[in-house]
């Protein structure tokens, strides 16, 4: 329920929503009060450029992303490699059944190669908040398993947010003593798991993944496409989220 209320809170607040009811403000307001209803319709115009253009959401984006991991931060013995869950691919046509979406194969690439390159135990993270009748955890192990041969220790299959995941994975990894841990999500992802995950106690070591890139052909640059409205849809959802994290665990402290 509580991953219910946030989707349909922040549908609000991020494109293309956010900027369809600016949009349809304006045209209601056009007749009585035009001159409000003409800067509203404007505003919508200019958002809608702003927020679908690369050179503005790609550079927005880089913003919140850490830097990558460096083979150096190998050495600093990390107890085990959490990957958090990234989605489903529903019902899969060419797989016969659910299983992990793009996002979550880029985040269990990048986990297979930490695994090989430190040799961690494998802790995977993901309920069924899409509906799904297999956890995201449940997907992530059988890709890990079965497609990249890297064995997994924990399956953490009951949280629907990232903030839910810090606590599961908390009690779970504390039972067997761990504490220091490789943090593996997106790297526009990584500031809002940072912040989940050491305030449920963990000492993190962040391993993101899937960078944002900017075009370097510039009509792909300037001119407004899905991307970068895709782009200007998670660093909107990242900053609010993050937010609302840090409120959260101010008015109700720490796990």
């Amino acid at each position: 329920m509580g991953w219910l209320k946030s989707k349909l809170f922040s549908t609000f607040l991020v494109p293309p929503l956010n900027i369809l009811l600016l949009g349809t403000a304006g045209l209601l307001l056009l007749k009585r009060h035009p001159r409000i209803g003409k800067l509203l319709i404007g505003s919508a115009l200019g958002l809608l450029y702003l927020l679908s253009t690369p050179y503005f959401t790609a550079r927005a984006l880089k913003l919140i992303e850490p830097p990558a991991l460096q083979e150096s931060s190998y050495r600093d013995e990390a107890q085990a490699i959490v990957v958090l869950g990234a989605g489903t691919y529903l019902q899969a046509p060419d797989y016969g059944s659910d299983t992990v979406n793009r996002l979550g194969l880029e985040r269990l690439r990048y986990a297979a190669r930490l695994y090989r390159a430190t040799a961690k135990p494998i802790l995977v993270s993901g309920g069924k908040p899409q509906g799904s009748t297999i956890s995201e955890a449940a997907q992530m192990k059988s890709a890990l398993v079965n497609e990249f041969k890297i064995p997994v220790t924990w399956e953490e299959s009951a949280s629907h947010t990232t903030f839910e995941s810090a606590a599961d994975c908390r009690s779970m990894l504390k039972a067997a003593g761990i504490n220091r841990i490789y943090l593996v999500t997106h790297a526009w992802h990584m500031s809002r798991a940072v912040l989940a995950f050491e305030a449920a106690g963990f000492s993190v070591i962040p391993a993101p993944t899937g960078f944002t890139t900017l075009p370097t052909d510039p009509l792909e640059l300037y001119l407004p496409n899905p991307q970068g409205m895709f782009e200007s849809y998670l660093f909107i959802h990242e900053v609010c989220g993050w937010l609302w994290y840090k409120l959260k665990i101010l008015v109700e402290g720490v796990f």
